[in-house]
């Protein structure tokens, strides 16, 4: 099973413009989080995949491996899906590139849901993580995944699922982590599938998947990475690795 990486990286960013490029003890954001895929040493092949040729020079001098998007797209999964036509692999995963500090036990549990299909049902593995807290869970940025019992996605929404009507029982709430790992062919169908009516109505990509019929593996982790989405971000980042080298 041949097991690829994909950095999708977009140079503007409505909140935060540039932010891939922004120094981080030394080094780019993007940088960064390419070298820590990297390191992991899970992957055949690492790729940042870019629309922006500041971001393809920055990952090219340090020998990188980088591919320049051809079309605009709506979402990371339609860049990756582009530039993974003509790559060998079975299973693709899609980390985030504004998120530095890979997470390895988690893409080491990603890749396991594939070496375990032993019957190849499953298109997409993503991680979960307990969300807490009123304000969390009816924070409409925190996207929120419901499952059967067997972990299969059954829908993600930006609204508090499942609705607690029952105030007597203790109902468990997840936020999805927007870390995918597919398998290819599921890829590169997304990317010919139109956008979903549920899809363009949440602005939740995933959710095109399942209104395609594709099955969703869900994996519970206990912590996610700092995402570097603001100034603010950035800074804490900082601190992070300040901590991490004392």
């Amino acid at each position: 099973m041949k097991v690829v990486a994909m950095i999708p990286a977009r140079y503007e960013a409505s909140r935060f413009p540039g932010k891939l490029m922004a120094d981080l003890h030394g080094k780019s954001v993007i940088l960064t989080t390419y070298l820590a895929t990297f390191n992991t040493g899970l992957f055949d092949e690492v790729y940042v995949v870019t629309d922006s040729a500041i971001i393809h020079d920055e990952i090219s001098a340090h020998n990188g491996k980088v591919i320049m998007s051809i079309e605009n797209h709506e979402s990371g999964s339609d860049r990756i899906a582009e530039a993974a036509e003509d790559i060998d692999a079975d299973i693709i995963i899609n980390v985030q590139g504004d998120e530095p500090f890979t997470q390895t036990d988690t893409l080491k549990k990603l890749i396991a849901v594939f070496e375990n299909d032993k019957i190849s049902e499953i298109d997409l593995a993503s991680p979960m993580v307990s969300l807490k807290g009123n304000e969390n869970i009816e924070n409409p940025n925190h996207v929120k995944v419901i499952t059967d019992q067997n972990n299969f996605a059954i829908y993600f929404s930006r609204s508090p699922i499942p609705y607690p009507r029952n105030q007597e029982i203790d109902i468990p709430y997840f936020k999805h982590v927007g870390i995918y790992a597919f398998r290819k062919k599921a890829l590169l169908a997304f990317k010919k599938t139109p956008m979903t009516p549920l899809e363009n109505a949440e602005k939740i990509e995933c959710i095109r998947y399942l209104e395609t019929g594709k099955k969703i593996k869900m994996v519970a982790i206990d912590h996610v990475g700092i995402s570097i989405d603001s100034p603010e971000d950035l800074e804490k980042a900082k601190e992070y690795m300040n901590s991490r080298n004392n």
